[in-house]
């Protein structure tokens, strides 16, 4: 009797689970929860700047738009390399994954923009 109500309890939460899945996934719905996460998303959610270095450094690595934003969406967050509690606009290192693991960006992130200070490739 116990096995049967622990099968069905089990046999409902799945299927509710797989509902909740697909629910959210249609609202693009994000769970940004992690201190990684939250930056890179803040980073984001920012008017974008280049400085000029950075410009710079895109142009000679052959670094476009596209790989930046693809950095601050799945990258990883550096924060001893990085000042985050710096005042009035905090400084992130971040670093590409897979493909992109060879480029650093670090970046400044003010209270209306984010601004890639600079570009970096090993």
């Amino acid at each position: 009797m116990l096995l049967k109500r622990i099968g069905y309890y089990l046999v409902g939460f799945s299927l509710g689970a797989v509902g909740v899945y697909f629910f959210w996934q249609k609202k693009n719905a994000t769970f940004d929860y992690g201190p990684d996460a939250r930056t890179l998303k803040t980073i984001r959610i920012r008017k974008r700047v280049f400085s000029a270095e950075a410009k710079k450094s895109m142009e000679k690595y052959n670094i476009d738009t596209t790989k930046v934003s693809t950095i601050l969406y799945l990258g990883d967050v550096d924060f001893g390399k990085g000042k985050p509690r710096e005042k009035p606009c905090a400084e992130y290192y971040v670093t590409g994954k897979d493909a992109l693991k060879n480029v650093h960006l670090y970046v400044k992130r003010c209270d209306s923009t984010s601004t890639i200070e600079k570009v970096m490739v090993d």
